[in-house]
């Protein structure tokens, strides 16, 4: 999967916000963290304690801070090999250093323009719209989100970027791996089932991703196919493969995407299936939910039912996926400033959008957010 290199001009950006979730780094830290995660729910402090065991077990400290800093340690080795000298500016929505706090790093270096980089690579509410509406709302807070634009950092994003060769050929890499460590332990790579794995989301929101050019789900299928595709043949045998979902919260009563992993692994098992291969595609790094839904909950699923069972890694900070990240940057900016840019995908479908509809991705279909959106032609600055 070759990636065509790009000219490293990054004009008109004068700096990349990286942009992530957020998570706590200390128990202290896990009921402030999930208040703001679930902020106008109405959840009682109590059942965000239980909700918070999973942070407890790991110590109160979620992975992805560090993961965070990792990747932006590794983007910045990637800039300076090319010689690009672009500074990196992390940030986050629901914890420390918060969205406000990376704007006012960005201000200190003097940015007028920045580009976000999510750190989630598929187009939902939760994985898109959400962080371009928290970029609009806390710009408007501060007082810098005037009506023509004129205020304040400007922000474009870089496009999601789920069927980015970097992307895809990272996950190829690690899936791979995965299969030569199930060997090692036994199992039969040629007869293990290859289980994708992603956050599930409400039904609703599943129907209002469709306005980004292909609903959540049919995203994932199409990256699954061409993962599943690479590794059969690398391997030089069929490789059979599921799309299964994890880390399902709400109501009962809410109808949400489905299979769960758990309940997947234990209908093949039912059937007779012994080896599975579990790659998390629908993350970027090992962050909560896959060290509590899949190393512990999932792998104690398999163990449970007698599988041999092996976790792919996620993409972490491999150098195909920091390389594309890179050449989406220099891609976008060939974008602002006008010029005619072929964007690399693989898969069926197509580039998704650097600038989103004004409808793309609610957290309801047909349900107007009342929200403005950042990079967006309801708001586009």
């Amino acid at each position: 999967m070759p990636m065509t290199p790009r000219s490293a001009d990054t004009r008109p950006y004068d700096a990349l916000l990286l942009y992530s979730f957020g998570g706590p780094n200390r128990p202290e830290d896990v009921v402030p963290f999930l208040r703001n995660v679930t902020a106008g729910k109405g959840i009682p402090d109590s059942r965000l304690e239980q909700v918070g065991e999973h942070y407890y077990g790991f110590g109160g400290k979620s992975p992805i801070n560090d993961q965070n800093l990792a990747l932006q340690a590794a983007l910045e080795a990637e800039l300076a090999s090319r010689g690009i000298e672009l500074p990196v500016v992390w940030g986050n929505r629901n914890w420390e250093p918060y969205t406000t706090d990376a704007i006012d790093e960005l201000e200190k270096l003097g940015a007028e323009r920045a580009v976000a980089l999510v750190t989630s690579a598929y187009s939902s509410y939760s994985g898109c719209r959400q962080y371009r509406e928290d970029l609009a709302v806390t710009l408007e807070r501060r007082g810098q989100l005037g009506p023509d634009g004129s205020t304040g950092v400007r922000f474009d994003k870089i496009r999601s970027y789920f069927n980015h060769p970097g992307f895809v050929q990272a996950n190829v890499d690690a899936v791979a791996d995965a299969y030569e460590e199930l060997a090692a332990k036994g199992g039969s790579p040629a007869d293990a089932k290859l289980v994708f794995v992603t956050h599930s989301i409400p039904d609703t929101m599943e129907a209002a991703s469709e306005v980004s050019q292909a609903t959540y789900s049919a995203q994932h299928l199409d990256v699954a196919a061409v993962v599943a595709a690479e590794v059969a043949r690398r391997r030089g045998h069929a490789v059979e493969w599921e799309l299964a979902y994890c880390s399902r919260s709400g109501p009962p009563t809410q109808p949400w995407l489905e299979p769960d992993v758990n309940d997947l692994l234990t209908e093949r098992a039912g059937q007779g299936l012994r080896d599975v291969v579990m790659s998390p595609i629908g993350f970027v790094s090992d962050h909560m939910e896959v060290a509590y839904d899949l190393d512990t909950e999932a792998m104690a699923t398999a163990t449970e039912l007698g599988m041999t069972a092996v976790r792919a890694g996620t993409v972490g900070t491999r150098a195909p996926f920091v390389a594309g990240l890179v050449d989406l940057l220099l891609e976008r900016a060939a974008l602002a400033r006008g010029e005619e840019v072929a964007e690399e995908t693989v898969g069926d479908l197509p580039a998704f959008r650097s600038v989103c509809e004004v409808d793309c991705c609610l957290r309801r279909d047909g349900e107007p957010s009342g929200v403005p959106a950042l990079c967006s032609r309801d708001l586009y600055r």
